[in-house]
């Protein structure tokens, strides 16, 4: 079973572009919550993420993993491919 992999982007944001980018490489299948301008989905994602507001914020299994450098870490770390297991 794969994982449940959800991002916050923003539909410019060259770091949204980028964790996608990753994302995309590994084949991995996302659910994406672009939310240009709407303060309402961004304050749900800053309730998600303990009050992180900058995008994208990433969740894999319901677990906030961070944003961009953050998934960007994980993978060079071999954290990243056990995560997207599930």
């Amino acid at each position: 079973m794969s994982a449940n992999v959800e991002i916050y982007t923003w539909s410019t944001c060259p770091f949204c572009v980028r964790a996608k980018a990753l994302l995309d490489k590994k084949g991995v299948q996302y659910t994406e919550y672009c939310i240009d301008g709407d303060e309402a989905a961004r304050a749900k994602m800053a309730q998600r993420s303990h009050g992180r507001r900058s995008l994208p914020q990433i969740f894999i299994n319901d677990q906030h993993v961070g944003g961009c450098d953050d998934i960007h870490a994980l993978n060079a770390q071999g954290k990243l491919d056990p995560l997207l297991q599930g």
